[in-house]
């Protein structure tokens, strides 16, 4: 899967919104009508087609791919692969902690960097959360969060999975962000970029092969369940991000 084939269906995704959007419940009905502004799901016909195509590319391809991978490689390796990988996403998370205005958290992903690429061979191991510099989540959806920027609607992207109309259309930003995808590289870096992501893809899914697995099997209504889990997810990373305004100093050396 492309970074380009990610951008465009998240684009054409909310365009499509405009039409198969869901009936609201009649305001006579409080509760009903409380429930459908909770799950902000207005174009639900829609993602849950997209959902169910998502599901038939994701049990025929994704899921014996992730299976393989994580049956056949051991899991020290996965997770050495994991941090390697991480570590390449650096960049792009430096630039939204600078954009959120956390310097205190751009000081850790700076530090992280250079020690893991250095002390940690390239990244493949984290010596930096030893050393005090805490690994975060952040991507340019949080950034506009930060900004005041609503959701929109939630959507569903076929491969890509649960989302809204704020992340999928800032997918782009984040790419445009990272040095690996900059105009006039070697095509070797591309292609490396190239096979980071699907690298990336595959070693995360596995990760979350039982997870899913154990919705799909016990939920009553996996989409509704999934639509639920994302929306908290966001909103804790958000949250996280809000809440972290730890005082930054001169050197983050030995500061915990």
């Amino acid at each position: 899967m492309s970074q380009g084939f990610v951008i465009r269906t998240a684009l054409l995704l909310v365009v499509a919104a405009l039409a198969g959007c869901a009936t609201p419940p009649p305001a006579s009905d409080p509760d009903a009508v409380a429930e459908f502004k909770a799950n902000n799901d207005p174009v639900e016909p829609m993602n849950r087609r997209l959902y169910a195509v998502h599901d038939a590319i994701d049990t025929a391809v994704i899921v014996p791919v992730a299976r393989t991978w994580r049956d056949e490689v051991p899991d020290p390796v996965r997770q050495h692969i994991g941090d390697f990988l991480d570590n390449t996403r650096s960049p792009t998370r430096f630039a939204n902690d600078t954009q959120q205005a956390k310097p205190r958290r751009a000081g850790d992903t700076l530090m992280r960097f250079l020690v893991n690429t250095t002390l940690g061979l390239g990244g493949l191991f984290d010596v930096a959360t030893d050393l005090g510099y805490p690994s975060h989540t952040t991507d340019f959806g949080i950034t506009l969060a930060m900004a005041g920027v609503g959701t929109g609607p939630y959507l569903f992207v076929p491969v890509m999975g649960p989302s809204d109309v704020r992340d999928a259309t800032t997918i782009g930003a984040d790419v445009v962000m990272s040095p690996l995808t900059w105009v006039g590289l070697p095509p070797a870096v591309k292609a490396f970029d190239y096979g980071r992501g699907v690298v990336s893809a595959v070693n995360t899914r596995s990760d979350l092969l039982d997870t899913v697995s154990d919705v799909k099997r016990t939920a009553l209504d996996p989409y509704a369940t999934f639509r639920s889990l994302y929306q908290q997810h966001r909103q804790a990373a958000i949250e996280a991000t809000r809440a972290d305004d730890r005082a930054t100093v001169p050197a983050w050396f030995g500061t915990p």
